[in-house]
């Protein structure tokens, strides 16, 4: 079995632009742009309960519609069905026949 050539190296050759990482010998990119920030400045939790007062209440009232309606379905269907069990077991309802006893 005859073992294969041995490359010379992974690293591109002279036709690309920025040649490799850390490469030294080549001139910056144009149009790349760095901002920075003091960690001083950045204040990253400046008025957080201030601001989640007013937008966390409109964040909020939109989703009122959207649990408000089923709530009060289920919460209506709950309160029909327990004054329904509570006169399905009374004295009432089973002399008027309708007791399941």
């Amino acid at each position: 079995m005859r073992p294969t050539s041995a490359l010379a190296s992974d690293m591109p050759g002279p036709k690309v632009y920025n040649l490799w990482w850390g490469d030294r010998g080549v001139q910056p990119q144009k149009g790349i742009v760095q901002y920075g920030l003091s960690p001083l400045r950045q204040r990253a939790a400046h008025n957080l309960f201030r601001n989640y007062l007013f937008n966390g209440y409109r964040r909020l009232a939109v989703q009122v519609p959207y649990w408000i309606v089923p709530f009060a379905i289920g919460y209506g269907t709950y309160t029909w069905a327990k004054s329904y069990d509570t006169w399905q077991n009374s004295k009432a309802a089973h002399v008027a026949g309708h007791g399941a006893h």
